[in-house]
């Protein structure tokens, strides 16, 4: 072999050392830069499109046996509680119209997350430019909206049943997302942060359980033990918003401090489901 031929293939038949077609800085400067990551605000506009599609297919069926439920609860419960703008019979309307949110947001989210960390499903989100806040706000926007039918079903049915007045029920406007959000992250936290898909479904299902005992009863009869555990539930301060504005004459700077604690509470809750999409993702 000629040494002219030994240069030209050292060299990559260039005549110039390390600048080969096949060496690794030819290999650098021929790979093309990655995309960028998408913002937050069009990837939650598309993953909340996607799910709500999802869930307006597979859980119809169980919107209509959340809210079924809550009128259940609210016909039996008549039995026992007299009707009129007392703080019973308004306690049971409210907790009742927020539990359909609990039983679509945080049992079937946890549910959701559970089955989807289970499966692989949050590798594929994973390899998406979508930011982490934008899936878990995405998937917990869809199933708070999806329940506002339900609650509004609820409330109507229970402000009718037990002669309250409806002329405060605009709040659900309000009611309905913020509690949404936060019982939304809390599943989605639950969900993420099981070990085990039947864990998950566990923790979801009790925390639907504690919506139902903590937020139909009126707080005043309460133990003081029971009292704490309701006040850290996300979904109570729901409850008493729509519970104050079921009056003749609401106090509508309580009903304000109500839906604001809310909205914190739901702040965090997301905040905290969106830890766990990135402790869970990179497992």
């Amino acid at each position: 072999m000629s040494t002219a031929t030994a240069r030209t293939r050292r060299t990559g038949g260039s005549g110039r050392p390390g600048t080969g077609t096949d060496g690794p800085e030819a290999l650098d400067a021929a790979a093309a830069p990655l995309a960028p990551g998408a913002a937050v605000r069009p990837a939650l506009a598309a993953v909340y499109r996607a799910q709500l599609s999802r869930a307006r297919v597979a859980r119809v069926p169980l919107l209509f046996v959340a809210t079924f439920q809550s009128v259940g609860i609210m016909i039996l419960m008549r039995g026992v509680v007299e009707g009129g703008p007392g703080e019973e019979a308004r306690a049971v309307v409210a907790g009742s119209s927020v539990l359909v949110v609990a039983f679509v947001a945080l049992n079937l989210l946890a549910q959701y997350f559970g089955q989807l960390r289970a499966s692989g499903g949050l590798d594929h989100y994973a390899t998406l430019p979508v930011p982490p806040a934008a899936v878990v706000l995405g998937a917990a926007a869809a199933y708070a909206s999806f329940t506002a039918p339900g609650v509004a079903v609820t409330a109507v049915t229970g402000a009718l049943l037990y002669g309250l007045p409806m002329g405060g029920l605009w709040v659900l406007a309000a009611v309905v997302p913020l509690a949404g959000a936060a019982l939304a992250g809390l599943g989605a936290a639950l969900g993420l942060l099981a070990p085990r898909q039947e864990l998950a479904t566990l923790c979801g299902q009790l925390g639907m359980s504690a919506a139902l005992l903590l937020g139909v009863l009126p707080a005043g009869g309460l133990p003081e033990p029971v009292r704490l555990l309701r006040d850290l539930l996300p979904s109570t301060y729901g409850v008493e918003a729509l519970a104050a504005a079921l009056v003749p004459r609401p106090d509508w700077g309580s009903v304000a401090v109500d839906l604001g604690v809310c909205a914190a509470v739901g702040a965090v809750a997301l905040a905290a489901a969106t830890w766990a999409y990135r402790r869970a993702a990179v497992r």
